[in-house]
């Protein structure tokens, strides 16, 4: 599960770098003219990365694959594979509202489908185990995903202020979940192997 996410997360990176439009000129002055572009990419790579990672840790915390955490993990790789058309149709339209807006909509998904994957993975583990300790009430998802519905209806009025909170929200996870580091580097043993 971990190498199929791994792979599909690494294709949808490479579709958006795809997409990236390049200056007509060779001069720095030249790159206002691709900037929602370069922006919009910045942002989306910013964004998978997070899940990417905070994906892999959360996934070492696995010690038997079921099939609900599989139907979980395409959830959210459907959402995570909308960033490539969501970044593209934002930057080709100078970030425009509606496309401000629809890439609210895809990392509300996101963060959903993310959140849908850890509660099934808790799930699935001993009541004492300690990762639902870890996780706790989930503060920062829950803020991060309450973020995600106010820059929605924010777009239509301000789309700056919602490409804001997109930022806010990426600044806060960029340094990966500690909560989920923390509890798989304590259940490994000497060797590297989960206990």
């Amino acid at each position: 599960m971990e190498a199929f996410s791994d792979g599909v997360i690494a294709i949808l990176i490479t579709i958006m770098v795809l997409e990236l439009r390049q200056p007509h000129g060779a001069e720095f002055s030249d790159l206002r003219s691709v900037y929602p572009s370069l922006l919009a990419y910045v942002l989306s790579f910013v964004n998978l990365g997070i899940y990417w990672n905070n994906h892999h840790h959360l996934l070492k915390t696995v010690h038997r694959v079921s099939a609900a955490m599989l139907w979980a993990n395409l959830g959210l790789l459907f959402s995570l594979s909308l960033f490539p058309f969501a970044t593209s149709w934002m930057s080709k339209n100078g970030f425009g509202k509606d496309t401000v807006l629809s890439y609210g909509v895809v990392m509300l998904m996101a963060a959903i489908s993310f959140t849908i994957l850890q509660s099934v993975i808790v799930a699935s583990q001993a009541p004492d185990d300690g990762l639902r300790r870890a996780l706790g009430r989930d503060l920062k998802g829950k803020l991060s995903a309450a973020t995600y519905v106010v820059s929605i209806p924010l777009a239509l009025v301000w789309r700056w202020g919602s490409i804001g909170l997109f930022v806010a929200v990426a600044l806060v996870w960029f340094i990966p979940d500690r909560r989920v580091q923390s509890y798989v580097e304590s259940s490994l043993n000497s060797d590297g192997q989960q206990v």
